[in-house]
């Protein structure tokens, strides 16, 4: 009986940014960051049989040329990076631009995931009726997976919810089995991968 991590990419990111910002840091260079480093720490004794990052696809966007061929590079990135850690990656959903009112009263593009939450929540459901499956463990602070934990708990799969100590949710952290906090200061140890002198 295996045991999953499933991990929302940009959500996960975003605590970890926010770590960051918190500690007058600049926001890692994601393709360096050592996810699998951090990873291995936090979960220390638990046997993962399959960890999945879930991010929504970019396109390429008219209004937004540059900024878009960017952020596609930087996915690009990111995904080869993780892979090369041991992580499967999953594109579902995806990025929309949206223009709104930036801090200092003029129009920004501001680009959105959409229904990277849904594809994890359907995984959640399709797994629990798997025999195979006996822990799964999320990587997201959204609340809207609730619904699913519920389902898998009653197909009696142990929940654990992955949260960060700088803001963990209290919904997941009731709605599962058990809850792992990300410490800061763990999240800052692992900001870049170290060379070694084979490399």
């Amino acid at each position: 009986m295996d045991t999953i991590l499933l991990i929302d990419g940009e959500n996960f990111k975003g605590k970890i940014k926010s770590v960051f910002w918190n500690s007058k840091r600049s926001k890692p260079i994601w393709h360096e960051y050592d996810f699998i480093g951090l990873l291995n720490k936090v979960l220390d004794g638990i046997i993962i049989h399959k960890k999945i990052f879930y991010f929504a696809r970019i396109k390429e966007y008219d209004d937004s040329k540059e900024k878009s061929k960017q952020l596609i590079e930087e996915q690009r990135l990111l995904k080869t990076h993780l892979e090369k850690q041991g992580f499967e990656v999953i594109l579902s959903g995806r990025v929309r631009g949206q223009i709104e009112d930036g801090d200092n009263g003029k129009k920004v593009l501001v680009f959105k995931e959409k229904g990277v939450d849904v594809k994890i929540a359907v995984d959640m459901v399709r797994w629990s009726f798997s025999k195979e499956i006996k822990e799964i463990i999320i990587g997201s602070s959204d609340s809207d997976l609730q619904p699913a934990i519920k389902e898998l708990r009653n197909k009696k799969v142990n929940c654990i919810y992955l949260g960060f100590e700088i803001q963990p949710n209290k919904g997941l952290s009731f709605t599962t089995n058990r809850t792992i906090l990300i410490r800061n200061s763990e999240v800052l140890e692992f900001e870049k991968i170290q060379k070694t002198l084979l490399e």
